[in-house]
């Protein structure tokens, strides 16, 4: 017997891939929902359509991303060469 409760690994069908989006200033976007296995081993979800997963460990909210990113000091542009 198939399930009829739309979970694709649960019909038979063949899963839909997850799109990705990793953007290295800031966290990783997934197309959700989604779940999370973490270190300890628990699980934490979201049914939200996009979910911006931290990679910096900064979030008060890990793993989900709270743009605690932001806050750190980014490097300062190269001197320009004024050599004429």
């Amino acid at each position: 017997m198939t399930s009829t409760d739309g979970d694709p690994h649960r019909s038979g069908a063949a899963p839909c891939p997850r799109r990705v989006r990793v953007d290295p200033q800031g966290p990783v976007l997934v197309e959700g929902p989604v779940e999370i296995v973490l270190e300890d081993g628990t699980v934490a979800r979201s049914d939200r359509f996009m979910v911006a997963v931290c990679t910096c460990r900064r979030s008060r909210t890990h793993p989900w991303c709270d743009t605690s990113h932001r806050r750190r000091e980014r490097p300062a542009a190269p001197p320009e060469d004024r050599t004429p």
